[in-house]
């Protein structure tokens, strides 16, 4: 690939998007027109309105083995990403779980994967990156010089800040083949210490785990290999997650792990009725893919069929819990019995996280840099009692997240009041960006797009 050529038609598709820009009514509000998204929060309508044509930036501009970085546009997927990196040797630092989740996304949102306990999340590995801000600009932040505070404050914006178009990111070598082992434990304590402890010594390159009951709990070792007497497929008619609990010692390509959980949407393709074998075998490879199933889900939060059916046959309310967060692996214990016995939802998927460089402070999404974390993520509907007002479920997690000093992301609905939700995502830091980066207000406030639901 031609890094100067395509360096030059990118900086073409930026002067069509200014040229957009312009056409909009000074003062109007400003939203990307995008064709997918891996958000859970609803939205008012209106969407359209001011909306951006980004559709253009999906290209990965250059992969440079000796420096080990690539230049990407913002809305690349990691799908396409890794197609680009994989061929030499090379992968991002963390690759989020669902291929179409855009680099983009992932650095303004939050991400992570197995690689986190090492690598911390993907804004972690960026360089540089090119941004479209509410007023208008198009600045270039880096973690020092005129535009840092933007940089280090652009992680866990939403867009509300302003909107990358190009990144420079850092890439890690890889092996052809990754070696898993199931371990399981039977008593919570035991797991997330044995989970600190892997995360310590440092003989895994990856390090996960699946949460199935109170005494089922398993912690998945992955490590590089350049052989593997056997590889598994679950891209098609076997299930990954099934398999953490049947075989003890598994390998995959590098490119199969990374998209292990995509085939099945970690376990959740089940309530679309794709676990069955006839059903697989007549939807093939393509279809099961999570941005179908996102798709799928979707339509149906617009016509409410299957909550009609269900209502019709008299089957109680249900609150849809669609959560990620952050707890400090001494208080995990915790935190897993509350899941379990106040929210009933399972399988829980378990990620360690810890940030990359100590030094570093990323005020929008506060972690302390000396802690080990792990990341649940469980998503699921479970019946309310008639009655509960709306979000009871949910509530409950954000209380007790932050009664045991962890963080919730933000991709999902939440219920903060304006206060709390201030006081958590560091309301002074935030505003001052706003200030600075968008003072008419074009881009939706952080509250009023991750709560409000505007």
């Amino acid at each position: 690939m031609n890094h100067r050529s395509s360096l030059a038609e990118h900086d073409a598709r930026v002067a069509r998007l200014r040229q957009q820009l312009g056409t909009l009514p000074p003062g109007a509000p400003v939203r990307l027109a995008k064709r997918t998204s891996n958000l859970f929060r609803p939205r008012t309508a209106g969407d359209g309105l001011g909306a951006l044509d980004v559709s253009g930036f999906t290209h990965v501009l250059d992969v440079d083995p000796a420096s080990r970085t690539a230049e990407v546009e913002g809305m690349v997927t990691y799908e396409r990403l890794v197609d680009a990196t994989l061929p030499h040797g090379l992968m991002p630092l963390v690759v989020p779980q669902l291929k179409t989740i855009t680099l983009g996304g992932a650095v303004t949102g939050l991400g992570i994967e197995s690689s986190s306990f090492r690598n911390g999340m993907p804004h972690e590995s960026v360089r540089e990156m090119e941004i479209l801000t509410g007023s208008g600009e198009i600045v270039v932040a880096r973690p020092e010089g005129e535009h840092a505070a933007l940089f280090h404050g652009f992680p866990n914006s939403y867009g509300t800040l302003g909107y990358a178009l190009r990144l420079r990111i850092e890439l890690e070598p890889v092996r052809p083949y990754v070696r898993l082992r199931h371990v399981r434990h039977r008593d919570p304590d035991e797991y997330f210490a044995a989970l600190a402890a892997a995360c310590r010594d440092g003989a895994a390159d990856f390090v996960d785990g699946t949460v199935f009951g109170p005494d089922e709990l398993y912690l998945t070792l992955g490590t590089f290999t350049d052989h593997a007497p056997a590889t598994s497929d679950y891209t098609w008619l076997n299930i990954y997650y099934r398999s953490i609990r049947d075989r003890a010692e598994d390998h995959l390509t590098v490119r199969d792990y990374l998209w292990r959980w995509d085939t099945d949407w970690f376990w959740c393709s089940r309530a679309l009725g794709v676990q069955h074998k006839p059903v697989r075998l007549l939807l093939g490879r393509r279809l099961l893919r999570s941005d179908v199933y996102w798709k799928v889900v979707a339509f149906e939060r617009r016509h409410r069929i299957v909550s009609r059916l269900e209502r019709g046959f008299g089957r109680p309310p249900a609150e849809p819990v669609v959560q990620d967060v952050e707890i400090p692996v001494d208080r995990a214990a915790e935190f897993l019995d509350v899941l379990q016995r106040d929210v009933g939802i399972s399988p829980v998927w378990i990620c360690p996280v810890r940030q990359r460089h100590a030094g570093t402070r990323w005020p929008l999404y506060q972690l302390d840099p000396e802690t080990l974390y792990v990341n649940f993520g469980f998503w699921g509907t479970v019946p309310v009692p008639e009655g509960d007002p709306p979000g009871t479920l949910n509530r409950l997690v954000e209380r007790t997240v932050t009664e045991l000093g962890g963080r919730k992301s933000l991709y999902s609905e939440s219920f903060y009041d304006e206060a709390e939700f201030w006081r958590l995502y560091n309301g002074s830091a935030y505003r001052g960006l706003k200030r600075r980066y968008d003072p008419g207000d074009r881009l939706l406030d952080l509250y009023a797009k991750c709560v409000e639901a505007r």
